[in-house]
């Protein structure tokens, strides 16, 4: 008995593409790593990928129902967070 395995698609972006499915710069998804304020990703290596279930739970953060509504979790600019 065999076990034939379909690709499922691809599963982990590097930082370009992940950068290309969120809509943003590389360089913006870069800082936001650096930062901290960004998905979650994995080191393999040397080198960086994100999930992409991780990109769109992120993004998703972003989402709100109305303007009137305060937001529940805030996805902060790509910038050093001050904690106060």
């Amino acid at each position: 008995m065999t076990a034939s395995y379909e690709p499922l698609g691809y599963r982990y972006l590097r930082t370009p593409d992940a950068a290309l499915h969120l809509g943003l710069s590389a360089r913006t998804l870069e800082k936001h790593r650096c930062f901290g304020t960004g998905p979650k990703y994995f080191k393999l290596g040397g080198r960086i990928v994100y999930e992409i279930t991780d990109l769109d739970a992120w993004a998703g953060m972003g989402r709100r129902d109305s303007t009137t509504h305060p937001p529940t979790r805030m996805l902060h600019p790509a910038r050093r967070v001050v904690r106060r």
